[in-house]
């Protein structure tokens, strides 16, 4: 892909989350005779690799000689991985950088949100580090301007501005070793530029604008706090600028100060220009001579733009392009003819192209955006252009739009899709795999083969066994869906999406919650238990989001995923069947008890009974970690959360969002907190009723962490470039 000249991490399967499987030494034990100990110094450290680094060096490398000389390797210490290790208690974080911290080079501690301020001081003691994160973590201007004027080696930094951040108070040290820093990730949650006037060497920077419009005194806030300052940023070695701004108009308004230096002096190096905003950003007159000066003076390998800066204009028709490996258009009204000559050039070759995301981009496939209706059939040509173009295509978005296809054989949108092979990463609307357009005279019904009665337990289970392993090699009649070919032929897709081209999440996002959510789309109401049970054949699969499927009626496909995918890590549920009626519970309670290394689960259905059941079922899953459930008219039954949590002792996050009283809400967090937090550092629990006109204020103090990865329902494929950061 020729990204390794481009200031992206090369390492495109590295995975900083250490989301692999949690192999301990210990686990191994002896294997057919052969002690754990017998095998070769490569394999050991291997395994070790995933063992946390907290556990590797205070507990493993105790055990015997051997470990403690292997524990000691350079690969393992060179660079430690403290985010979503829960356990990194005050203690151990001490301890470890006391007995490693000068080997140390790379250190992330991302979301480690419970750390105070003291314990992350440490860093300090890391004088080798060339790269830290320290996004999510408590620092006050004094305590960084400590920290920095230690870390002489520092090239990489990502931090969080958060309210009462003081660039007077860094010292010439620390803004000596700014100076040196050539990424920056900033985190802003007040108006500020942080520490970016100091840093003159920039090359890449990161800005993630989170600022509310009032503070939590009710005073509203303004962006021209920032215009006092004397000092401006410095982009004249800017290669990167990458902006996301939550809602708000407070967020515009900084960033807009932001862009006002670009606009003044376009970078000669700069190749990726990346700007995500929620909602409309209107331009001004520093963001247009900023985009003509862009399109005359650089070549970009990696775009993103506001909607309403693309919407009407030629300016895609002026940006020129080199080897591009990123590309969003999300919620632009770009036609489909407009993406084929403007942004592929007529069918030029683009087989550098990783990502591409087209999100809520409801003309993308029909050659005309002016005349398009929801109901209308896609262009197929427009998609095979699409795909014979960018046939290296590893992530796709097409999600938050209606893409049917015609009766066409050979034109349907999976059939063509099925060509990527190289996907790891699809989010797709649910009307975009029904098999053709719903028939007027009876009603949808799922096939044959799959039709299971409206019963539970066993009844479940009969659909499930009806749907052939994709391994089994089984001579018996194989499923004829397009939806069933197409993940047939993604046999490596990691992260898959089915989102309701009218879904919206009732959980708000600095606002009230959302009361009322629009009806799905006619052609979903083909898509049902059969073509969830497809999603098995993923034997990688380890993210997936199903939201707004009106036809399931059982939820017996989700036994089926749970039987066959067991690399599954995090899955988000949303609006399954019927609005007024949870069917699915047995066959979901049936699906948990086979995940044994789901993470994350959120869950978003109105009227669910989260009692005994339901968490007796997720107590079945070991290494469940965060729980996020969002019902309007929900209940809970405070006595099954209270012992769900007890057996389930490696939970962090609890976010139960339902239709109880506030009393009820706020005497079962009392009594989680209460009970739990002690033995777990990083507890966070939050209840609260999903209706009530404070969740705004309670929203506000989730770690970010939790909040963005979890809490918040949104598409996440393709939503940044690749390993844009470490």
């Amino acid at each position: 892909m020729g990204r390794k000249s481009r200031g992206f991490d090369e390492h495109e399967h590295q995975d900083i989350s250490n989301d692999d499987d949690d192999m301990h030494p210990a686990a191994a034990g002896m294997a057919d005779g052969v002690h754990l100990l017998g095998f070769s110094d490569e394999i050991l450290l291997h395994i070790l690799s995933h063992v946390p680094s907290t556990d590797l060096i205070l507990n493993v490398r105790r055990t015997c000689r051997k470990l403690a000389a292997l524990c000691l390797d350079k690969s393992l210490i060179h660079t430690v991985l403290l985010q979503k290790d829960y356990q990194a208690s005050e203690d151990k974080v001490r301890q470890l950088v006391k007995e490693i911290g000068r080997e140390i080079q790379q250190l992330s501690m991302a979301g480690c949100y419970w750390l105070p301020g003291s314990t992350v001081e440490h860093v300090a003691r890391c004088r080798s580090l060339v790269k830290v994160n320290l996004s999510g973590c408590h620092l006050t201007s004094l305590r960084l301007s400590k920290m920095l004027s230690a870390l002489q080696h520092l090239r990489s930094l990502a931090i969080d501005v958060s309210p009462g951040f003081d660039a007077s108070q860094l010292s010439s040290e620390c803004k000596a070793t700014l100076s040196r820093v050539r990424e920056l990730k900033q985190t802003l949650f007040t108006p500020s530029y942080g520490v970016v006037p100091c840093c003159t060497s920039l090359e890449k920077l990161l800005l993630y604008f989170e600022i509310l419009d009032r503070t939590r005194e009710g005073a509203i806030l303004s962006g021209q706090l920032m215009v006092g300052q004397s000092n401006v940023p410095h982009y004249q070695n800017l290669r990167v600028f990458y902006a996301r701004l939550a809602p708000g108009y407070i967020n515009q308004e900084v960033v807009r100060l932001y862009l006002a230096v670009l606009s003044d002096r376009t970078p000669q190096n700069l190749h990726a220009f990346l700007i995500s905003v929620p909602g409309s950003f209107a331009e001004s007159g520093a963001t247009k001579n900023l985009l003509d000066s862009m399109a005359r003076n650089v070549a970009l390998d990696a775009l993103q733009l506001p909607k309403s800066w693309l919407n009407g204009s030629s300016l895609l028709q002026h940006m020129k392009f080199n080897n591009p490996f990123y590309f969003s258009f999300s919620r632009c009204t770009l036609s489909g003819g407009h993406l084929i000559q403007q942004v592929i050039n007529g069918g030029k070759d683009l087989r550098s192209l990783a990502s591409l995301n087209l999100s809520g981009c409801v003309h993308c496939l029909s050659p005309d955006s002016l005349l398009r209706k929801a109901e209308d059939d896609i262009d197929s040509s427009i998609l095979e252009t699409l795909v014979a173009s960018c046939c290296n295509l590893r992530h796709l978005n097409l999600s938050a739009a209606h893409h049917h296809s015609s009766e066409g054989l050979g034109r349907h949108l999976c059939q063509l899709l099925a060509r990527l092979r190289h996907l790891r990463s699809l989010s797709l609307p649910v009307c975009s795999v029904a098999d053709s357009a719903p028939r007027a005279d009876r009603a949808p019904a799922q096939p044959a083969m799959h039709a299971v009665p409206r019963g539970f337990g066993k009844k479940v289970r009969v659909g499930v066994q009806s749907c052939p392993s994709p391994f089994s090699g089984q001579a018996g009649p194989q499923p004829s869906s397009v939806f069933w070919s197409l993940l047939k032929n993604l046999p490596f897709l990691e992260h898959l999406e089915l989102i309701g081209s009218n879904f919206s999440s009732a959980m708000p996002r600095n606002e009230p919650a959302i009361r009322n959510s629009l009806p799905p789309c006619s052609r979903a109401q083909s898509v049902g238990d059969s073509e969830v049970a497809a999603i098995g054949q993923l034997a990688f699969l380890r993210h997936l989001t199903l939201a707004q499927l009106p036809s399931v009626l059982t939820g017996s496909g989700l036994v089926s995923i749970g039987l066959q995918c067991q690399q599954l890590r995090s899955l988000s549920l949303a609006n399954l069947g019927m609005m007024g009626k949870v069917v699915y519970m047995p066959a979901l309670s049936d699906m948990l008890k086979h995940c044994k290394r789901l993470r994350d689960l959120r869950l978003e259905q109105p009227y669910f009974s989260a009692n005994a059941q339901f968490f007796q079922a997720l107590s079945q899953c070991p290494s469940l970690q965060r729980l996020c459930l969002v019902s309007r008219s929900g209940t809970l039954q405070p006595d099954a959360v209270l012992a769900f949590m007890a057996r389930c002792l490696h939970v962090v996050m609890c976010h139960l969002f339902t239709g109880e009283s506030l009393a009820t809400c706020k005497s079962l967090q009392q009594s989680l907190l209460r009970s739990f937090q002690a033995e777990r550092p990083a507890l966070n629990v939050v209840i609260f009723p999903l209706l009530h006109e404070g969740l705004t204020d309670v929203i506000r103090d989730v770690p970010l962490v939790h909040l963005d990865e979890i809490t918040l329902f949104k598409s996440r494929v393709a939503e940044e470039p690749p390993n844009l950061w470490w």
